[in-house]
């Protein structure tokens, strides 16, 4: 186990950001529809980036929001693919036993 990592703590900050994440997806929804000042698409890949992808996946779908959008729909796939990567990574150091 890595010094200061828990796998709770971990749980409960990726349900948290995700939960911001669709927050801000339905916010950015209905701001459009009412043709209001938006949140910047870079905010909503930073929540993304910082651990969000899931809820801004599901988002997407439940409220039809930014699914043909280029370049988000790009760049979002990207940040998904990093983290799973990474995640795999973080998975196979810690079976293996190797840590940074």
């Amino acid at each position: 186990m890595v010094i200061g990592f828990s796998w709770h703590a971990a749980a409960l900050y990726l349900m948290v950001i995700n939960s911001l994440t669709i927050l801000l997806f339905a916010v950015d929804k209905r701001r459009a529809r009412r043709r209001q000042w938006r949140i910047p698409e870079r905010t909503l890949l930073a929540f993304c980036l910082a651990g969000g992808t899931i809820g801004a996946y599901w988002a997407r779908g439940k409220f039809r929001h930014k699914t043909q959008k280029q370049p988000f729909s790009t760049l979002l796939l990207s940040i998904a693919v990093l983290q799973v990567l990474v995640g795999v990574g973080i998975i196979w150091m810690s079976l293996s036993g190797k840590y940074l």
